[in-house]
């Protein structure tokens, strides 16, 4: 499974922009798309593209059980929501596009076995598509929210869609 993983962290890194510096992202310091707000401890500074990939394997793959999704778009889009919008959103995201599908999962941001389990009995190409409508449909709601990040609005919609 670790050729899923290698080929789903470089859209996430793509996504995110290959930082060789740290950067300001929503008044955050963040380098490879790793905040200071997350890991305080971090040295950003001294923070190699290999150490944020293994942050990445460690903390959301294997933590989250993305590994654990047969389909490789949907495993990928999954990991990329989750560091996008964070793991609980996304995990909401897809619970939501499940249950629009007809699958009766509870909407808790918990990816756990019945919403694993609903996820790999999907048409991939179709859930896929629903993720990517409900992951827009949240970054409308938050610009509307938040309207000091409206900004990022148009971003954040090509990621959703991608």
């Amino acid at each position: 499974m670790n050729d899923v993983f290698d080929w789903a962290i470089e859209v996430v890194l793509n996504h995110e922009g290959y930082d060789q510096k740290i950067c300001q992202k929503n008044g955050l310091e963040t380098r490879f798309g790793l905040s200071r707000h997350q890991y305080p401890s971090l040295n950003l500074a001294q923070l190699s593209r290999e150490q944020a990939v293994e942050i990445y394997r460690r903390d959301w793959w294997h933590a989250y059980g993305y590994g654990q999704i047969k389909d490789i778009m949907l495993a990928t889009k999954l990991l990329d929501l989750s560091v996008q919008l964070g793991a609980g959103t996304a995990h909401r995201i897809v619970q939501r596009a499940l249950r629009a599908a007809g699958f009766c999962v509870v909407e808790d941001g918990v990816l756990g076995a019945k919403t694993l389990k609903a996820v790999n009995q999907t048409m991939p190409s179709s859930l896929l598509a629903a993720l990517r409508a409900e992951a827009a449909g949240y970054c409308r709601w938050l610009a509307q929210r938040r309207p000091e990040l409206e900004h990022q609005l148009e971003s954040w919609l090509k990621r959703a869609y991608a």
